[in-house]
């Protein structure tokens, strides 16, 4: 994963489907359209196109920017591996918010996640996540996300994941990491210049 803040100006090589970000619209963006990368990280490139939108175009789809397909390491889900809680939040922490380089977890959009096992020995985990904003159009991309990667790991049988907007969420329930890097200030919860909500 790498963030991308060069702003190289990219021509589609061809049509390609995209999320319309904050709205959750599905689009389909036409090969020659000039889009500026603004990040890739975890399962997406983030781009603004030449008339404005700013999308998110699925890490399938590098081939439209030119782009390699990203190389992953190790499957966290290849049969060899045992399963632990510490790996669901390592997938958890792969999901990023698609407009600031942060992940859900350290924006504190996690609310729970209860791993139980099932009577065939396999396990269930259930998310309780929520968005920055309740009208937020992303929010079945992020839980779709979220539900794909959970899937993948070593002896999950069901994941279910529910957005929730009880208790709102708000800056402080982000980590310090976070605040950090979007430049909050510690002390006071000051909000920086940056956009948090949708």
């Amino acid at each position: 994963m790498a963030f991308m803040s060069n702003g190289e100006l990219i021509e589609l090589k061809r049509e390609c489907e995209a999320i319309e970000i904050p709205s959750g619209i599905r689009r389909l963006l036409p090969g020659g359209t000039i889009v500026r990368v603004t990040q890739f990280l975890g399962s997406g490139y983030t781009v603004v196109s030449d008339i404005g939108y700013m999308c998110r175009i699925d890490s399938k789809d590098a081939d439209a920017l030119g782009l390699s397909p990203p190389v992953g390491g190790k499957e966290a889900g290849t049969p060899q591996a045992t399963f632990s809680e510490a790996m669901v939040w390592d997938q958890l922490r792969t999901v990023f918010d698609p407009e600031i380089p942060v992940n859900i977890v350290d924006l504190g959009l996690i609310y729970s996640c209860d791993i139980t096992t099932l009577e065939n020995s396999g396990k269930k985990i259930d998310v309780k996540m929520s968005m920055t904003a309740p009208g937020c159009g992303m929010g079945n991309v992020l839980k779709a996300d979220v539900e794909s990667k959970l899937s993948r790991l070593p002896q999950v049988n069901e994941v279910n994941v529910h957005v929730v907007f009880d208790p709102p969420w708000h800056p402080g329930l982000m980590s310090e990491a976070a605040k950090l890097q979007l430049g909050f200030d510690l002390d006071l919860g000051n909000l920086p210049s940056v956009r948090t909500s949708r």
